[in-house]
């Protein structure tokens, strides 16, 4: 399936990932080191993955990849963006840590791993990726079938309810509206959040960036989601809600609870800011 905004998402993203990695430093050094951007919720979500076969969609910079190929696992990530498909690869060259990194539209990326037969034990998203999606049925339908049976997908992401709130947190937008949201590119979160996404020390690098391609998002509400999974027939294991979002700072005051988990002020109520969805092929 080829998608004129996807490939409009693609040239935005090559723009922002060197704004973003130009914060983080000596990423294969972290690596070597033997550091890891997982986070707990993450590893609980996909158990033990040593000597399986996982895929990662929407794997960005490879961070999250080569952490995982780190417990063991034999990881394929797979990213539009041929910037953070070039940066993946020489980071798992320079950290000395084996992982095979593919760049793709994510759809056609499944109609070619089922022409060919392609099977994982574990399949992976995290954290900002369905939002770049055109249709979140192809999406589930994908994973559906290059699961073995058996096989469980790991799903965690922020939360469509926060997703309503503007910057101050006063409610501004629809909640999973069903059109795409154009927006002046994909920004520099990473400056945005500090040392929530620069695990290693913050850098400079890129100051005041301006991304020069429009995006579009797609967003999508948590029954959208649970539905899709559940008609391309995979069996929802578990879906859990956070009142913190892992690592991402995108709204005023917000506070660290300790090992990167950022809440809402003190003065405000809780809200889920983060979701999981643990789903298998029968």
């Amino acid at each position: 399936m080829t998608n004129d905004l996807h490939e409009a998402n693609r040239l935005s993203w090559n723009a922002a990932t060197v704004a973003h990695n130009s914060h983080k430093g000596d990423q294969a050094a972290f690596f070597r080191n033997g550091a890891s951007t997982l986070y707990p919720e993450e590893i609980d979500l996909l158990g033990d993955i040593s000597g399986l076969d996982v895929l990662h969609l929407q794997c960005n910079s490879g961070q999250d990849s080569l952490s995982l190929a780190r417990l063991g696992a034999r990881v394929t990530g797979v990213d539009i963006s041929d910037e953070a498909i070039a940066f993946a690869s020489r980071l798992s060259k320079d950290s000395g840590i084996a992982a095979t990194f593919e760049r793709a539209d994510l759809f056609s990326w499944f109609d070619d791993a089922r022409s060919a037969g392609r099977r994982f034990d574990r399949v992976f998203a995290s954290y900002g990726t369905i939002c770049w999606l055109s249709d979140i049925k192809t999406w589930a339908r994908g994973i559906a079938d290059v699961l073995k049976p058996g096989g469980r997908f790991a799903f965690i992401e922020f939360h469509p309810f926060a997703m309503v709130f503007d910057p101050g947190w006063k409610p501004h937008y629809d909640y999973a509206p069903k059109e795409p949201v154009e927006e002046a590119g994909v920004g520099d979160y990473v400056a945005d959040s500090g040392e929530g996404l620069a695990v290693d020390g913050y850098e400079k690098g890129v100051v005041d960036f301006k991304n020069p391609h429009p995006s579009f998002e797609f967003n999508w509400g948590i029954a959208d989601v649970v539905q899709a999974l559940i008609d391309a027939g995979l069996r929802i294991e578990c879906l859990k809600e956070y009142p913190y979002a892992n690592g991402w700072v995108g709204f005023e005051g917000m506070r660290d609870l300790g090992g990167g988990r950022m809440a809402p002020p003190e003065a405000m109520p809780s809200l889920p800011l983060m979701y999981a969805i643990s789903a298998i092929r029968p």
